[in-house]
């Protein structure tokens, strides 16, 4: 049967830290350190918010990361800068290697499929505008489940969406936490090891497959 790609949107195939220039506008030098913090904390409101049981989308765990990480800083952003900076994020870019290599899979045969911790309109208009859209057959939606990743739910629920057998289902994904949920769920995971100086979780389960860029895919997952 044909493999059906479950691919990882923010941090894979969309560059998170893309907000770096906007935000280099309202607080300079320090946009990179912003950036990283933002983001670790967004991810650190899902985790957080799954564990309780307590579930806003995507868009408010984006934001309340947002307003902690200038509280923490002391950037004293006002509204319209907060307001300009969550606007960038439904309009960040894919990294260089992303049209390219989406193209080889569509020629070798493979489904493809969004899954993300992300609004579904949101990672739809995401897709569209960096011109990617075209290759998936959908995106699915943690918002779905109210819940989200690393939940086994997650990634049951994209196998049911697929119509497929988990085997024939890989996450690709350059979250750790990604990878080892989706294959403890029972699917198979391509890390993508976009640099070398991250570190994959110790937990003795292994992705099964690691990539350095997506280029390599088409050619080292069998259809």
């Amino acid at each position: 049967m044909t493999i059906a790609l479950a691919f990882d949107i923010y941090g894979t195939l969309i560059d998170p830290h893309g907000v770096v220039d906007e935000l280099a506008q309202h607080v300079g030098e320090r946009a990179q350190e912003f950036s990283g913090i933002w983001r670790d904390k967004q991810l650190e409101y899902t985790f957080r918010r799954g564990l309780m049981g307590r579930y806003e989308n995507f868009v408010v765990c984006t934001r309340q990361a947002l307003d902690y990480t200038d509280s923490l800083l002391q950037t004293s952003l006002d509204e319209s800068a907060k307001t300009a900076l969550m606007q960038v994020y439904r309009m960040l870019p894919a990294y260089a290697d992303v049209p390219a290599s989406l193209q080889a899979l569509a020629d070798a045969g493979f489904r493809m499929f969004g899954l993300s911790n992300g609004v579904a309109d949101a990672v739809s208009g995401l897709l569209e505008h960096a011109r990617i859209d075209q290759f998936f057959e959908g995106v699915v939606s943690v918002d779905t489940l109210k819940t989200f990743k690393p939940s086994p739910e997650v990634y049951r629920h994209f196998i049911d969406v697929a119509a497929t057998d988990a085997e024939n289902c890989w996450l690709v994904s350059s979250n750790g936490f990604d990878v080892i949920g989706a294959v403890s769920a029972g699917m198979k995971a391509a890390w993508l090891q976009r640099s070398r100086a991250v570190v994959f979780d110790p937990w003795g389960i292994d992705a099964t497959l690691v990539v350095h860029s997506l280029n390599e895919l088409s050619e080292k997952i069998n259809t």
